[in-house]
């Protein structure tokens, strides 16, 4: 009776399962043969030297903002546990 309740309860699973073909939706297809080809426009040596430069000159100015604000934070920080210190100091002098 047990066996029969278990084999039951698995072909029901397996009806409750997705009929559809699980590759079929993929990009790119399940196709292995085939490759995918781009067409991407060719770039001069000058270009990319500008993109390069203009690449660095964005990184640095992003370094730059995520020090300034990292050390304003900081700042404030240790003002904020000087600050409670001192409320704390005076606490035990009473």
């Amino acid at each position: 009776m047990a066996g029969t309740s278990m084999v039951v309860s698995v072909k029901n699973n397996l009806k409750l399962l997705s009929k559809r073909d699980r590759l079929k939706n993929r990009l790119g297809g399940y196709n292995s043969e085939v490759k995918t080809e781009y067409d991407l426009p060719k770039a001069s040596n000058k270009q990319l030297s500008t993109l390069a430069k203009r690449l660095k000159e964005e990184r640095k100015i992003r370094m730059t903002k995520v020090i300034i604000v990292t050390a304003i934070l900081f700042i404030g920080l240790v003002y904020v546990f000087l600050y409670a210190t001192d409320g704390i100091v005076e606490l035990l002098t009473y």
